[in-house]
């Protein structure tokens, strides 16, 4: 199957050797960048400190530790799908605590197959994520231009007395003269007059 080629980086946490020789050759894909694994929570507690992981496998129980709290914290990271492989008899209950936190879960065994189809549509929803984060940051860019705009439009006020209209069509000139965004005219405006004076009765 023909994916993007964007690259992922994994963290698998599983204290059974098996899993972790079965579950290797599907994250062998280049797709797949980076393959850590650890055997318990504790040690995927401080190698999530270190580094962000796109998708995070933990095949429960762990020792000292079931692993559900875990998973649920690191969903709740929205750059981090997590799927979780439970026992069979175990799996609805786990389904219904985890289900509200967005985390995958397997019931075990599982079939290649179906562990390769889980892998496709955890990198789907990563990327759905990735295009909402876009969109996050772009909304955040905008608003911040606004600001600025908005803050630079006072000082001209302020600073040379010019009228709310008189200063925003001096900003969208200066933008378009000079070929510069809004944002960048406003900072030089910033920067040229510096705050707006506070003027004492």
């Amino acid at each position: 199957m023909q994916m993007c080629k964007q690259e992922y980086h994994v963290l698998v946490v599983s204290m059974a050797d098996s899993f972790r020789t079965a579950l290797s050759p599907l994250l062998s894909s280049p797709r797949f960048a980076s393959v850590q694994f650890t055997d318990s929570i504790q040690a995927a507690k401080r190698v999530v400190l270190e580094r962000t992981f796109d998708f995070i496998i933990i095949n429960v129980p762990l020792s000292g530790d079931f692993g559900i709290d875990f998973a649920i914290d690191m969903s709740n990271q929205q750059q981090t799908i997590v799927l979780l492989f439970v026992q069979h008899n175990l799996y609805e209950e786990i389904y219904d605590k985890v289900l509200p936190y967005g985390v995958f879960t397997l019931s075990k065994p599982a079939t290649k197959q179906t562990v390769q189809h889980a892998l496709d549509w955890m990198v789907s929803m990563r990327e759905r994520f990735r295009k909402l984060e876009k969109k996050n940051v772009s909304i955040q860019d905008k608003m911040e231009e606004i600001r600025l705009v908005n803050r630079a439009k006072w000082i001209l006020i302020e600073s040379l007395s010019m009228t709310e209209p008189e200063a925003h069509r001096y900003i969208e000139k200066q933008s378009m003269n000079q070929c510069l965004s809004r944002r960048i005219i406003a900072e030089d405006i910033i920067r040229t007059y510096g705050t707006i004076p506070i003027h004492k009765e």
